[in-house]
């Protein structure tokens, strides 16, 4: 049965398009631990654009699953993860201009930087997840580097305008997945992932976790978000 950990960082982007006080992602985790979710997600970016340092220090109190803190591999976010103590980061690539994350890292391209990254916080007992394009090279660059998870972009395959697209990109995920698999990494799938294309994970039972967000917050708004996190909880849990 695979898992399912929500990211809360879209009710946080709510929050600040009116700079008020809500909705708050903590309470978000919250109901949505208690509706089944597995473990949360928070990314807290250098522009802060959605969580804030507040955020993810009363997430790390309170989240009772297991907290996934995305962020780029830099010396201040370095820093604040070793203070915070996340069960797991999941380092990403990130752009001030863009909307959301746009590919995957390029590990093999800075990969002595990775690895001294890695380095410190395994030192302190937090796993590390790269998240990474669905290429062969990456995922062994990735096991080279010391993570312990592989986290596959899917937002391509999501983004695909017909069927034989989205099989195609599919099947680069596939072999994504047979080579983390082959290495001995735990691996997690996640961007773009919404009630309809990822019941075609089905097929891969290898993919131990679904990292979900915005699909589940836009669900939310026609259902509320208890209902729609077990929505996608039943779907996945059959994986």
């Amino acid at each position: 049965m695979a898992r399912l950990a929500v990211n809360v960082d879209h009710v946080a982007t709510l929050r600040q398009a009116r700079g008020i006080a809500e909705p708050d992602p903590l309470l978000a985790a919250g109901l949505a631990e208690l509706a089944g979710a597995d473990g949360i997600i928070c990314h807290l970016r250098e522009d802060r654009r959605h969580i804030n340092d507040r955020d993810l220090r009363l997430l790390r109190q309170t989240v009772k699953t297991r907290l996934n803190m995305e962020m780029a591999a830099v010396t201040e976010m370095v820093a604040i993860a070793l203070d915070t103590q996340p069960d797991l980061v999941t380092l990403v690539p990130e752009k001030r201009e863009e909307l959301t994350t746009e590919g995957g890292l390029d590990v093999k391209a800075q990969s002595e930087h990775y690895s001294n990254v890695v380095q410190r916080l395994k030192a302190q007992g937090i796993l590390v997840s790269f998240f990474i394009d669905p290429n062969r090279e990456q995922v062994q660059a990735a096991q080279e580097c010391g993570g312990d998870i592989v986290e596959i972009h899917t937002g391509h395959y999501s983004e695909a305008h017909s069927e034989s697209e989205a099989i195609e990109r599919f099947d680069r995920i596939v072999l994504a997945v047979e080579t983390a698999a082959e290495l001995g990494l735990s691996i997690s799938a996640g961007h773009g992932l919404n009630y309809v294309n990822v019941k075609r994970f089905k097929a891969l039972p290898a993919v131990e976790e679904y990292s979900i967000g915005h699909s589940i917050v836009a669900r939310a708004v026609w259902v509320g978000l208890p209902q729609a996190v077990r929505e996608m909880v039943e779907i996945v849990k059959y994986f």
